[in-house]
């Protein structure tokens, strides 16, 4: 069932992936936790915890361009799509750009649709400390590692 999920899906996240790359707008749509965005975008929410973690690896970088956390949505991982977060310094045409307390988080617009009002977390244990997406209305389910998900249908 997955893989006929993946196989529905990929044609279309590809052709989008070309038609976005193709498109001459660059639009930047920017949204931050305390004002008001515009209707049609929903947030994605980054915690306490994110922040701290981005400012103490702000803190330690010593490149005067800000540093960005990039969240991105791949196929993969063992529940059909998988998030990949990397640091950025490069806000691309297609990204939408969500700050809380000067921190910006950048989804590009193919990966917004899988991630709309999730919340990005940055934690701590023992086998690992990593950002995660602790919670995602868009997914039904996933590996207990948080890293894949299925999507709704």
């Amino acid at each position: 069932m997955q893989r006929s999920l993946v196989r529905r899906l990929v044609p279309p996240l590809a052709a989008r992936l070309r038609l976005s790359r193709n498109c001459s707008s660059s639009v930047l749509h920017h949204a931050t936790s305390s004002s008001s965005a515009a209707a049609d975008v929903e947030p994605v929410h980054m915690t306490d915890n994110c922040v701290r973690k981005m400012k103490e690896l702000e803190a330690v970088e010593s490149s005067a361009d800000q540093r960005m956390l990039r969240l991105s949505v791949e196929t993969g991982g063992c529940s059909g799509f998988q998030y990949a977060f990397n640091l950025d310094d490069r806000i691309n045409s297609d990204d939408r750009v969500f700050e809380r307390d000067g921190i910006k988080l950048v989804v590009d617009n193919i990966s917004y649709d899988f991630v709309k009002g999730a919340t990005v977390d940055y934690v701590e244990e023992l086998i690992r400390s990593a950002f995660v997406v602790t919670e995602n209305p868009s997914a039904v389910g996933g590996c207990s590692c948080k890293v894949s998900f299925m999507v709704k249908q």
